[in-house]
């Protein structure tokens, strides 16, 4: 949510409307002068000069540090994202601390690095802010407003269960992030939890193959499934919603001579 919040901030060109005296979208803004406005925001690589997608967010980023002055504007978002976890969050910590101590810029600095959240409690003109999420009935409900106060949690496997991934994948992915954040293993021990958490020990109560047909007493077909998983009822003509209907008796007869 909060990639929605920052470039919406830099694409509506606020400061350069206000700057320039024309109306912003807002009940009221108090900005100041701003000499120079820089953004480093998504991802991208440049294959032709042989900059890789972090060698590219590195040099903008490098630009920036070395010509914000105290009237720039600074937005920034995960900074330090396209490398190992403790490299990319040691140079966002740094690039964080070089912002406030020495160019001394407003900036709107977005992360999902929760570490450096403390820095509110060092840097006295640091102010973190969230998006508000609400739990409800264990799915999670963004409420698009933005809060004061950092976000108590990420919400990475809600997201990925929003946009689809395999409940197999969801349970695997919940099942090491509670071993993470028991405080068990650092992200250098990742073989350590890979042998604790073997993959196979997770089964989930709806994989994508292999379930059971209660009324057949037996594995349901996985060419059944797949046929059924690929179908998009709302797009089906009535004939084609016939032929499907005799392609899955083909399939299902198919399976069941196979297993005989």
């Amino acid at each position: 949510m909060k990639n929605t919040y920052s470039p919406t901030l830099a694409m509506a060109h606020i400061i350069i409307l206000a700057q320039a005296g024309l109306f912003v979208p807002a009940d009221s803004a108090v900005i100041g002068i701003v000499d120079r406005l820089f953004s480093r925001v998504g991802a991208s690589d440049d294959l032709a000069k042989g900059r890789s997608t972090f060698m590219v967010e590195m040099v903008e980023t490098a630009a920036i540090l070395n010509r914000a002055t105290p009237r720039s504007f600074v937005i920034l978002d995960e900074i330090g994202r396209g490398t190992a976890t403790y490299d990319g969050l040691a140079i966002a910590w740094a690039t964080l601390e070089h912002l406030h101590d020495v160019n001394q810029c407003r900036t709107l600095f977005a992360t999902h690095y929760h570490e450096l959240t403390h820095l509110q409690d060092v840097k006295p003109r640091l102010l973190c802010h969230s998006m508000q999420v609400r739990e409800w009935q264990g799915d999670i409900v963004f409420l698009h407003r933005v809060i004061a106060g950092a976000a108590d949690r990420s919400y990475g496997v809600h997201v990925a269960r929003l946009a689809g991934l395999p409940n197999k994948v969801l349970g695997r992915a919940e099942q090491i992030l509670a071993e993470l954040e028991a405080g068990k293993h650092g992200a250098v021990d990742v073989g350590l939890v890979a042998d604790n958490l073997p993959l196979f020990d997770y089964t989930s109560d709806d994989s994508d193959h292999g379930k059971k047909d209660k009324r057949a007493g037996g594995a349901i077909p996985s060419a059944v499934v797949d046929a059924i998983d690929a179908m998009l009822p709302d797009t089906l003509t009535p004939r084609e919603a016939m032929d499907l209907l005799y392609e899955l008796k083909s399939l299902r007869a198919s399976d069941k001579g196979d297993n005989k």
